[in-house]
């Protein structure tokens, strides 16, 4: 048996955005925002609901999942598999922005309802700490006391879920392990024998996708694997790049350091100030003359040995 990867958008939209399938969804967000008692989610209404046709006409969509729950709380949930420009800023501007969709008009803003952001990256995001779930909101600097809560951004970093299943404790750590791991797995684990999980599991199975959708999916994949490629040659180059300018940058100094042995051999002492002339002469210049092989010869010769 075969599953889709849920690290990648489309799949993740098809799972979490299913409209049959909202069971998925509010379990995850409840074991995500440890939500109990009456805080549990009584109704969800999808706003970005999976649609396939739709998903392939919008080429430059950004698949998250947005729903509303019967409080009025506002979430949003994407999967980040790759690190782009401004990748911090666009979440910030999509949670202000859906906070202040809410109302047309400014004297309306007491029906303004707090919004939740969920993001979920296969990158290192925040390299200061290990846990994999962090929680960020407004905070007074001095009292520590959170006052402004209607943006709240949770952050799901999977390279930093190092554990196995066995090891896994409560509903999120499974969510997550499934998040991760489910593209890679051949059957559904014992552990995750029960619902919502079977669920899951039932949909990401690659034989209940239509043509239409395993070829989005796979064109998704490609997309992907492009677009790490993209990155890994950028790096590669930039390397290259960084190693070139290391060199240039050593000839330089060792054609300075030449013409400086070649000032001291003449002129024993230096005159007061020749050092600090001559090293804060041009290098670049410095190492045109020294791509002459007969700049070290003509130097020789003025010189004297």
């Amino acid at each position: 048996m075969k599953f889709i990867d849920p690290r990648i958008d489309f799949a993740f939209r098809k799972i979490f955005g299913d409209e049959n399938a909202k069971d998925i969804l509010i379990s995850f967000l409840e074991s995500l925002l440890q939500l109990e008692g009456e805080r549990r989610i009584a109704e969800l209404t999808i706003l970005t609901p999976f649609l396939a046709p739709k998903i392939r006409d919008l080429k430059y969509s950004i698949l998250d999942v947005r729903c509303r729950d019967h409080r009025g709380i506002s979430y949003i949930v994407e999967m980040q598999i790759q690190r782009v420009a401004a990748f911090l800023k666009r979440i910030q501007y999509n949670a202000a922005k859906a906070y202040a969709d809410q109302i047309a008009q400014g004297d309306a803003y007491p029906k303004l309802n707090q919004v939740i952001a969920i993001t979920i990256t296969d990158f290192v995001l925040f390299a200061g700490f290990d846990h994999c779930v962090s929680r960020h909101e407004s905070c007074e600097t001095i009292t520590g006391q959170s006052y402004l809560q209607d943006i709240i951004h949770f952050f799901i970093e999977l390279p930093k879920f190092d554990q196995s299943l066995e090891e896994t404790d409560g509903i999120r750590d499974l969510w997550i392990y499934f998040i991760k791991y489910a593209g890679s797995l051949l059957e559904v684990p014992e552990k995750m024998q029960v619902a919502p999980f079977r669920h899951a599991f039932e949909i990401a199975t690659h034989a209940n996708m239509t043509k239409e959708e395993a070829l989005l999916y796979d064109q998704a994949g490609i997309a992907v694997a492009d677009a790490r490629g993209a990155f890994e040659q950028g790096r590669l180059e930039g390397e290259q790049q960084g190693r070139q300018e290391g060199r240039q940058e050593g000839r330089q100094e060792e054609a300075a350091q030449l013409f400086l042995r070649l000032l001291r051999r003449k002129f024993d002492p230096l005159p007061a100030g020749t050092t600090a002339k001559v090293t804060a002469a041009d290098l670049q210049q410095i190492e045109l003359w020294s791509e002459n092989v007969l700049f070290a010869h003509t130097l020789e010769d003025v010189f004297g040995s």
